[in-house]
């Protein structure tokens, strides 16, 4: 079953913007990031959904320079925090401050709130996972609310507000498992791979050149506001959604549909929040290409980076070396389409 693409002359105007922005912010991104393209589209699909995303790859593969450009070329305020296992949540969030302020000749006291790093449009949390759960606890209200509470008031985050955490999956040494309920409010894990033996060398030759990458602002953050506006109201065909709800129901043990991989090794498989996920990126990577209609091939195309983070393995799947990408790999064949 098709749908019916979106008519609104204003929605055209903007989905036209939308795919010119996604192609001027790409080649803005490469004067200072070689290669990675697969990555730099998934980054994009989680800016116009107005998710979060996890950054999985070793040391050196240009994570947070990759971060740092994208929030360059949005013209967005760009807040980085290197996560350490002493850093503490209002490290994080700000904290309630004491001033003296005179009046006259008095002299009170009174709580001033200063913001902390989180204040930002675009958040870059620093190997994440070198903090306690306790730190790490502290961005849950953010990323799901938009806001944080501290001192018992509740405080409004920027508008966009979006955190892309980097982690390093090869080191185990003072690192902390990232509680699942906070995996689970990344819209999508991106894994950022080693670079081919062309692009290596290239990127000997940019680094070592002195020569420092110009990367200019080409979205605004008005547009930036619209588009995340725009892609809810993106179609996607009733077989599209249909798939995405199965892949994630296909993830859980007890499921008619699991594969024998998931019933083996999985604990828990993802929540309705997986879904969910998968529809509205499908909506973002369809709107990213200046398509007006999200189908089946966008659901399919995303199943792995929205579901793998959201499945808890069992011991047994350590014990044999089974690996959550494995598992949504064989969720995806399964489907079949």
């Amino acid at each position: 079953m098709s749908v019916a693409p979106i008519e609104e002359s204003q929605d055209i105007d903007l989905l036209d913007r939308c795919s010119a922005a996604c192609g001027a912010l790409k080649e803005q991104v490469a004067h200072a990031v070689v290669g990675q393209s697969d990555v730099v589209d998934a980054l994009l699909v989680t800016l116009l959904a107005r998710g979060h995303a996890l950054l999985v790859g070793v040391p050196g593969l240009a994570k947070t320079l990759l971060v740092s450009s994208v929030a360059r070329a949005l013209d967005l305020s760009f807040g980085r925090v290197q996560f350490t296992p002493d850093l503490l949540p209002a490290d994080i969030t700000g904290t309630d401050v004491l001033n003296e302020v005179e009046a006259g000749a008095v002299v009170r006291r009174e709580l001033s709130f200063m913001p902390g790093p989180i204040f930002h449009n675009l958040v870059l949390a620093d190997e994440i996972n070198r903090t306690p759960p306790k730190t790490q606890a502290a961005l849950l209200q953010a990323m799901q609310e938009r806001c944080v509470t501290v001192g018992g008031r509740t405080h409004r985050l920027p508008d966009p507000f979006q955190v892309f955490a980097t982690q390093n999956p090869i080191e185990q040494e003072g690192t902390y498992p990232l509680p699942e309920a906070q995996l689970d409010r990344f819209l999508l894990e991106i894994h950022v791979g080693y670079p081919s033996a062309n692009e290596e060398e290239d990127i000997a030759r940019r680094t070592t050149s002195g020569v420092e990458p110009d990367v200019r602002p080409v979205v605004t953050t008005e547009d930036v506001r619209n588009i995340g506006r725009l892609i809810p109201r993106i179609p996607i065909t009733d077989e599209a959604v249909s798939v995405a709800v199965r892949a994630a129901r296909a993830t859980r043990p007890g499921s008619d549909e699991a594969p024998n991989e998931v019933k083996q090794y999985v604990r828990f498989g993802a929540g309705p929040r997986g879904s969910q996920a998968l529809v509205l990126a499908a909506k973002a990577r369809a709107a990213s290409r200046g398509e007006a209609a999200a189908d089946i091939e966008d659901v399919m195309a995303l199943i792995l980076p929205a579901l793998r983070h959201r499945v808890v393995l069992s011991y047994r799947a350590e014990a044999d070396g089974v690996k959550d990408s494995d598992v949504v790999s064989a969720v995806r064949r399964k489907l079949g389409v």
